[in-house]
């Protein structure tokens, strides 16, 4: 399935999230771009949960590291910065395009956006997790949210 958002757009996207969170730098983030069937099979795999889903986030660093981290990578005996990897994203293209084409996008589940918006949505999402970022109580998702619309905007 062909994605809807060009690489740069989605890089732009990643980085722009990457900064809000103060993530280390140089850092990287692999971005997966797929469709349903291999988003529910990871989602059962590391989730325990069945079905399908739009964006899942594999973080590789604890979410204090971009609480106190000031720092901007750590250095090589050569005095260069070592690049950190951040993460990895993996979002379901195909569920991206459904959820824009159905008026369910925004994750309230009524915005109604083109898949290119849907899909930015993804990747800014998908990156805060990495970064700590998480919505699983009322006052961590109204941040968590604002923070995207700031980074949508």
């Amino acid at each position: 399935m062909r994605s809807p958002l060009p690489a740069s757009a989605i890089a732009r996207a990643v980085v722009a999230a990457l900064d809000a969170a103060r993530a280390p730098k140089p850092g990287s983030v692999t971005v997966v771009l797929t469709d349903d069937a291999e988003l529910t099979d990871l989602n059962a795999e590391h989730m325990g949960v069945d079905g399908p889903t739009d964006v899942l986030s594999f973080p590789m660093l604890e979410p204090e590291t971009f609480r106190t981290s000031a720092t901007n990578g750590r250095l090589t005996p050569t005095g260069q910065a070592r690049r950190t990897h951040i993460g990895d994203i993996a979002i379901s293209v195909e569920r991206a395009i459904e959820q824009a084409e159905q008026g369910r996008g925004g994750h309230t589940g009524d915005v109604r956006w083109s898949p290119a918006d849907e899909l930015r949505l993804l990747v800014t999402h998908g990156t805060l997790h990495l970064c700590g970022w998480d919505h699983a109580e009322p006052a961590d998702e109204a941040a968590m949210r604002a923070l995207e619309r700031r980074l949508l905007s």
